[in-house]
């Protein structure tokens, strides 16, 4: 197939070109009610803010463009059938979890995973069965599952409906993915796997295998977070002869908007267009810039950037540490006071993520180093960081299922009694969303001093007030 080619954007701008005249939603007619002071920012934008007019195809319905434009990007992926996604990874997170397991059916997942993938665990009224991951000790993170770690769980659950990975992890780390949807598929365990940050990674032999690439039955991918697609732009690829392609197309028409933005499904079909378009110069150049950043960055005394384990992981993401006295936020802190924004800060760490930048690209890395040199003039080592492990057991399920949890009370007690009660709420410190507990499980020690260390360290908690005022929500009638 022609990859130059964007049908559904080249349709859309020539329905704008032809200066139509709307007597239909949305209320801003093609931009002509665009007022105030954001009228110069969106007027050209709303001109694309279409409809399912003529010409123009139907998300839930494809038969036109919007078809065409998601049959190139099966294509490209290799896979029988792909999706636009205009909800985000959310969406195709839900749609993917619910489209593999039913009531009181089994699924294992990655512990570390993102908190839509355990709301669709939800949803779904699924039993969760949690595998814990490996601890970088070094980045102070939760990284990929152990092997081993997903024999034992089919092991003790052979009638686990699905295995539910995150891939590559927030920070870029990968683990033997390959070997493990093999495994899976040898017992008849279809592989779900959330790839959100890793779209590009088809793009070069130099980066990691894509989850794509490895032959998982549903991946979901966050094609806003780099590749040039607009924020809430995903894809979900089909690959699966354990789940039936039509559950899947079901539950994205449930959970994805009756009114899908056109300009977001348009900057899927450029993005797409673009990452096709990426050439082996391209990513020769990529490297050459993303490494010189690296090693710059490393010159900076009070800075350590970390390495990726046998130099396997995503070279867009680059983590660094303070070897001063300084938490990854306050570090994070310092670079805003110089207009530069990064990806997430944790306890230790700040997170850069690089654009996929083209051969005849440039961008503004030295002003991060300006900066940090600036800051960090009067450098003075500190002593090691606290790390606090994110210790679990390897395979886990609920104490108490969902479907008992409504008979029960739910109170609130302070932390230091939490100890042994079952915990009825998500505990999810942001960024990067990714819970520390889940609604049924016991609560542990560990647990405990992990959300002190996180409170201490500045981290934030969705829906999470009582939290940092150091009490926690227990079932009360067991």
């Amino acid at each position: 197939m022609n990859h130059e080619q964007t049908p559904l954007w080249d349709q859309l701008k020539k329905h704008a070109s032809h200066q139509p005249v709307s007597f239909h939603v949305p209320g801003h007619k093609n931009g002509q009610l665009a007022g105030g002071e954001g009228a110069d920012y969106f007027k050209d934008i709303l001109k694309l803010d279409a409809t399912e007019l003529s010409g123009l195809d139907d998300l839930h319905s494809p038969e036109g463009v919007i078809l065409e434009a998601q049959k190139l990007l099966a294509d490209l992926y290799r896979v029988p059938k792909s999706f636009f996604l205009v909800n985000g990874s959310t969406s195709g997170n839900l749609a993917m979890v619910m489209s593999a397991a039913k009531e009181n059916e089994t699924v294992l997942v990655q512990r570390n995973c993102h908190k839509s993938i355990l709301n669709g665990i939800t949803l779904a009224k699924a039993k969760p069965v949690f595998l814990a991951p490996e601890f970088n000790e070094e980045w102070g993170v939760a990284g990929g599952v152990a092997l081993e770690t997903v024999k034992e769980a089919i092991r003790q659950y052979p009638e686990a409906k699905a295995l539910i990975l995150t891939y590559p992890n927030y920070y870029g780390m990968v683990f033997n993915l390959e070997s493990i949807i093999e495994y899976a598929h040898d017992h008849g365990v279809p592989v779900l796997v959330d790839e959100a940050h890793g779209t590009h990674l088809i793009g070069g032999d130099h980066f990691p295998a894509s989850a794509v690439q490895l032959q998982a039955d549903l991946i979901v991918q966050s094609a806003h977070k780099t590749l040039p697609a607009m924020t809430m732009g995903a894809y979900l690829h089909f690959n699966s002869r354990f789940i039936k392609e039509e559950r899947v197309s079901k539950y994205l028409g449930i959970l994805q908007s009756s009114s899908p933005s056109y300009p977001i499904m348009a900057s899927l079909d450029l993005a797409r267009a673009y990452l096709a378009s990426f050439s082996e110069q391209d990513e020769e150049s990529l490297l050459e810039k993303a490494g010189d950043f690296r090693k710059n960055l490393s010159k900076i005394k009070g800075i350590k950037v970390l390495n990726f384990e046998h130099k396997n992981g995503d070279p867009l993401k680059v983590t660094i540490q303070s070897a001063a006295a300084l938490s990854g936020f306050e570090l994070q802190t310092l670079l805003e006071k110089h207009g530069i924004f990064t990806e997430l800060a944790d306890p230790y760490n700040v997170l850069f993520v690089l654009p996929l930048l083209k051969n005849d690209m440039d961008y503004p890395f030295e002003r991060v180093i300006q900066c940090l040199e600036e800051e960090l003039r009067t450098f003075s080592p500190a002593g090691r960081h606290e790390k606090i492990p994110f210790s679990k057991r390897l395979v886990s399920g609920l104490a108490l299922e969902q479907k008992d949890q409504d008979r029960c009370t739910i109170k609130t007690v302070a932390l230091e009694e939490a100890v042994g009660k079952v915990c009825a709420q998500q505990v999810t410190p942001y960024p990067p969303g990714i819970p520390l507990l889940f609604p049924g499980e016991v609560i542990e020690g560990e647990d405990i001093a992990n959300i002190r260390f996180q409170i201490r360290a500045g981290a934030r908690f969705q829906n999470g007030e009582n939290i940092k005022k150091g009490s926690i929500n227990v079932f009360q009638d067991l």
